[in-house]
């Protein structure tokens, strides 16, 4: 199944109170419940002003279906192609 790297723009996103992001990822695990099993939520990355999303999915449309029905942007969303890491040197 393909693995997207979601960008979302979130002003502050890095200022966020641990309580916040506790609603931020219960409404995110909320949706992706009524969705199905189809689509899968792996981690976040918070920066200072984005937040960077890794999900499996289907498709581009499911992941950004989930944004819509969540109330979070989905900025720019990308299917990755392939996974490097250090032993990739070896």
């Amino acid at each position: 199944m393909p693995k997207y790297v979601i960008e979302r723009e979130i002003p502050g996103a890095g200022k966020l109170s641990p309580q916040e992001l506790r609603a931020i990822s219960q409404k995110s695990c909320g949706v992706l419940n009524t969705m199905g099993p189809q689509i899968q939520w792996l981690q976040s990355y918070v920066t200072g002003d984005k937040v960077y999303c890794v999900y499996i999915a289907p498709n581009e449309e499911m992941v950004q279906e989930h944004a819509q029905q969540g109330g979070f942007p989905a900025n720019r969303v990308s299917e990755v192609t392939t996974i490097i890491d250090p032993t990739t040197a070896e």
